[in-house]
């Protein structure tokens, strides 16, 4: 995979922001304007491209998307895909790096959008080790009240006993505990070329949504 001339700079030194709290659109504007996101690859991960290259299109949310690169990768294939956003400068950011695939990418809140068609695959990627902690349990219920019986909650999961953030990492115990009353486990492994800030630390999960 090629990195996009638009990616961030990864080394840059963290500048000064006003904004703490992950739950803010605010906080994510800051760093969109500033430039400053070590979560975004610049491209797509190979992970998502040999997992969607094996499926057949189907309805695809990705909540958080900022810069949305995988929504253009879909997209450009055909896939009926819509990527969201409740920070103002994440969409604005994402409609000037994709083109004409930046129709795709809304400015709304996860948790009160209702996406057209309803979703069969939810890709999470950098979306739940955003949220603050508190979130979580929100979080679950949506994705579960999003997916149908037999659609997919698939992507990267910041895994670690650690606290603070963002990211903010969540014990396997704990997502384990999060999911399973609603999801089955069907795919567990090491992410492959993780960025610096997610490395040894990240896993490609594929949850299916119980009947």
């Amino acid at each position: 995979m090629t990195k996009s001339d638009n990616a961030p700079n990864q080394a840059a030194a963290p500048p000064a922001f006003a904004t703490r709290n992950a739950g803010d659109p605010a906080f994510w504007d800051e760093r969109f304007e500033k430039g400053f996101m070590p979560w975004d690859l610049g491209g797509v991960p190979a992970d998502f491209e040999a997992f969607a290259s094996a499926m057949a299109p189907c309805p695809t949310l990705i909540p958080g998307c900022g810069n949305g690169w995988e929504a253009g990768w879909l997209h450009a294939r055909g896939w009926p895909v819509t990527a969201i956003d409740f920070s103002p400068e994440a969409v604005a950011s994402a409609r000037r790096s994709l083109g004409p695939a930046g129709a795709v990418v809304h400015e709304a809140d996860f948790f009160a959008f209702a996406p057209e068609p309803a979703c069969q695959w939810i890709y999470e990627r950098a979306f739940l080790c955003a949220l603050p902690p508190a979130m979580r349990a929100g979080y679950a219920a949506r994705v579960a009240q999003l997916l149908p019986p037999g659609g997919l909650l698939a992507g990267y999961f910041f895994l670690d006993e650690t606290r603070g953030g963002p990211p903010f990492a969540i014990p396997e115990a704990e997502l384990r505990a999060l999911l399973e009353p609603a999801f089955e486990l069907v795919q567990a492994r090491a992410a492959t070329g993780s960025l610096p800030v997610f490395a040894g630390r990240e896993q490609w999960q594929v949850w299916r949504r119980r009947a």
